[in-house]
């Protein structure tokens, strides 16, 4: 019964999802977090980054998340990358949100696009919500931000080479850890 709820609840959530490069999501995704000026000055200084626009996350004591994304290096898409998530514990609900993953530089954008990738237990991520309240960063140590007017602009910041935020577009969970999320990356074909 467990199996089913939580595959009913998944399913709800990654409805919205849709494939790379299939519609303007992405588009929409990276405008939506350069209004925010949590994140926009990450985008001016960043290596490169990786944009989810939907990533469906549900769950009923165990749970799972999954969403498909770019990634980019210069502005340009360098390939696509899946995220997929399992967790077990107290939860009940789902939710829909976007992420970013900006790269410092070219050791952690190789890092990232190695084939695959995976945050650790303690990783964390800025919520761009209305006056949300998170950790920053990616390895355990990180900085609170508050995502008010300006608030939390100064203490985003990089941990371990990367920045994530991410961004509620509905659902009944909030939470902005990322412990176990495993990323697979698949460059674009040569020309």
């Amino acid at each position: 019964m467990y199996r089913f709820l939580v595959l009913l609840l998944l399913g709800m959530c990654l409805r919205g999802t849709s494939p790379a490069f299939a519609d303007d999501s992405y588009s929409k995704t990276i405008d939506a977090f350069k209004a925010s000026p949590v994140s926009a000055k990450f985008f001016d200084s960043a290596y490169g980054y990786a944009v989810f626009p939907t990533i469906g996350k549900g769950g009923v004591g165990v749970g799972g998340a999954h969403g498909k994304g770019q990634v980019y290096r210069a502005n340009t898409v360098t390939g696509t990358a899946s995220m997929t998530q399992l967790t077990v514990g107290l939860q009940f609900g789902g939710q829909a949100y976007s992420q970013v993953i900006f790269f410092e530089n070219e050791d952690a954008y190789n890092q990232f696009t190695s084939g695959k990738f995976e945050f650790g237990a303690q990783a964390s991520a800025v919520a761009i919500t209305a006056s949300a309240q998170a950790q920053a960063g990616t390895g355990g140590a990180g900085a609170g931000a508050s995502t008010g007017e300006n608030a939390g602009a100064q203490s985003a910041q990089y941990q371990n080479g990367m920045a994530v935020f991410t961004y509620a577009k509905g659902g009944l969970m909030y939470e902005a850890a990322l412990g176990g999320q495993k990323f697979k990356f698949k460059p674009l074909a040569k020309k």
